[in-house]
């Protein structure tokens, strides 16, 4: 292997080319630390020096919900590496504070806490759940935070405080749902989700858009379980009595394991029924695996196969960084999206102060997405487009359908709340 073609040479190679992108790019790191004095960008006391700037990073690193955010984790400090590679933010580079929400709700609220007040970051990437993201706003909220969330969810919230890189429901179960019903000429459905406001809301979303909004059709069944739940034997016996068109499910965590295994072995296979998830991206197909999803849906706005030369680099860099067989999911990549997005926006405001960095966020655009494109909405949602990937053995996804544009973002759309 050449010295240019090593992992650290390519990994480089995109830094820099990320690097040339910058608005700021003509000018060294000293030149502006200068130009932004810290007196000037710093009004609120937080942690930002002369040569840094500190953030915090809130995940869970233990417990069920591992299996999903371990790639956020990952994607966020890929993103941060270039920008230091790149000279920083301002003239700073960015210094990262590490916590564990554990895939515990109070651990989450309580470890924001730490970082808000103690630790006074300047924003946090973090959260992957709504519980977790619901456990810990008061606080974003109380001490002026910026919390930058990757997670597709329920919508139904809308905050100054955040920036919601994922998406909302209208851009995955509403677009979702209608794809299902015209491609898979699905009319009858079952609904599955764990024990928690997400999959809770996203089915009420999901029954409202079957029954009445969209009348789609009719819901044979709807059950829930708590996180961490292995045995759906049960629930395997309903759905084979429902045999409805459609499965569609919100299953988290490790729970994902347990669950596609068990239909496999009940004979609920892929080319036998129609299944469609909101909640299996490359991240848990590592666990549940590719012959147990094989021929499965998945409504995501992003997916590791996507061909284009952003996510051509993207992925390079991130197998390069993290292993030849490391995967890229959908909230992995809106992970990665977190960085940059926070990066362009202390750059237009020339500021790090939370309230100044909010209000230069809308109208942001993000060219060198991964998913191809994304633009900040005046309401912290993004911009972008909707696509459905159907499950191969070998644990990646065959992208079959994508809308024809971006979406906007409604977290609030009439006739579902």
């Amino acid at each position: 292997m050449s010295a240019d073609s090593r992992p650290e040479s390519v990994l480089r190679r995109r830094m820099l080319q990320m690097a040339a992108m910058s608005p700021l790019a003509g000018l060294s790191t000293a030149a502006l630390a200068q130009q932004f004095p810290t007196a000037k960008v710093n009004t609120t006391g937080l942690a930002v020096t002369d040569t840094e700037v500190t953030v915090g990073q809130l995940h869970s690193a233990t417990g069920t919900m591992a299996i999903s955010e371990t790639g956020s984790i990952q994607a966020e400090q890929l993103a941060i590496d270039q920008i230091n590679a790149m000279g920083g933010i301002l003239g700073r580079k960015i210094k990262v504070i590490k916590e564990d929400g554990a895939s515990d709700w109070p651990t989450f609220a309580e470890k924001s806490r730490k970082l808000l007040v103690n630790d006074k970051t300047a924003c946090v990437f973090g959260c992957w759940t709504s519980a977790s993201r619901k456990a810990v706003l008061p606080v974003f909220e109380k001490e002026n935070g910026l919390l930058y969330y990757p997670t597709f969810y329920e919508g139904l919230e809308q905050s100054k405080n955040v920036i919601y890189t994922g998406q909302e429901a209208t851009q995955q179960i509403i677009w979702g749902l209608d794809w299902g019903a015209k491609e898979k000429k699905a009319k009858t459905f079952f609904l599955v989700g764990s024990d928690y406001i997400w999959p809770r809301t996203s089915m009420k979303i999901a029954r409202k858009h079957i029954e009445t909004v969209g009348k789609l059709g009719s819901v044979k069944g709807e059950e829930y379980y708590p996180l961490g739940h292995t045995n759906f034997n049960s629930l395997i016996n309903k759905i084979k009595v429902a045999k409805p068109d459609c499965i569609f499910a919100a299953v988290v965590g490790g729970s994902n394991v347990a669950f596609y295994k068990q239909l496999k072995a009940a004979g609920i296979t892929g080319d036998k029924q129609f299944l469609l998830t909101l909640s299996v991206t490359e991240d848990e197909m590592t666990g549940v695996g590719g012959d147990n999803f094989a021929g499965f849906y998945s409504s995501m706005k992003y997916f590791q196969s996507l061909d284009n030369e952003n996510n051509k680099k993207f992925v390079e860099a991130f197998k390069a960084k993290y292993g030849k067989d490391a995967v890229i999911g959908d909230v992995t990549q809106a992970g990665y999206l977190g960085p940059w997005l926070w990066k362009a926006a202390v750059e237009k405001a020339g500021s790090f102060d939370v309230t100044k960095v909010a209000a230069a966020s809308p109208g942001i655009e993000l060219k060198t997405a991964p998913e191809g494109y994304v633009k900040v909405d005046a309401n912290h949602h993004l911009w972008s487009k909707a696509r459905i990937g159907q499950g191969q053995k070998d644990g990646t996804f065959k992208v079959v359908a994508e809308s024809g544009s971006l979406i906007a973002p409604d977290p609030f759309p009439k006739g579902y709340q």
